[in-house]
């Protein structure tokens, strides 16, 4: 988790949205893939920069990836883009999605990331101990 808050804080502030990091680990800790908010053109946020980073040659087997995000991955997206949790899912790639601290209500209510990920096999864990970091990087220019 702390990989993935160092990629958070490469975010740049904005009042609008959240400051978010994610890493993609294999087995034994192995670094697939990072990303955080707004990496990549488009209003990204940091899971789906994470899986659009990875090449073809790096796709790992079916469910066997790890993501550590510093917040929970979203369900709605308010700018019409693919939800992380859907991106998550129809990757494939991913058994457990390790979460920092939950999604504030600040611009959807009531994220249903946990549900649809477990509804789809994958696993979610809630990592304690950095609650405070995440969300302060998260609300940075809030």
């Amino acid at each position: 988790m702390t990989l993935a808050l160092q990629e958070a804080k490469k975010c740049v502030p904005t009042p609008t949205a959240y400051c978010v990091g994610a890493v993609i680990l294999l087995p034994k800790d192995i670094i697939l893939s990072t990303g955080y908010s707004r990496e990549l053109p488009g209003n990204t946020h940091a899971e789906q920069c994470a899986i659009e980073k990875l090449t073809d040659d790096e796709l790992p087997p079916l469910k066997s990836a790890v993501i550590y995000t510093t917040m929970e991955p979203c369900s709605e997206r308010l700018s019409g883009n693919v939800p992380c949790v859907d991106r998550i899912i129809e990757s494939g790639i991913l058994r457990t999605v390790k979460v920092g601290v939950i999604e504030p209500d600040t611009f959807i209510k009531n994220n249903a990331g946990k549900q649809k990920l477990e509804a789809a096999g994958i696993q979610y864990v809630h990592v304690n101990g950095l609650e405070r970091e995440c969300l302060e990087a998260a609300t940075r220019g809030h």
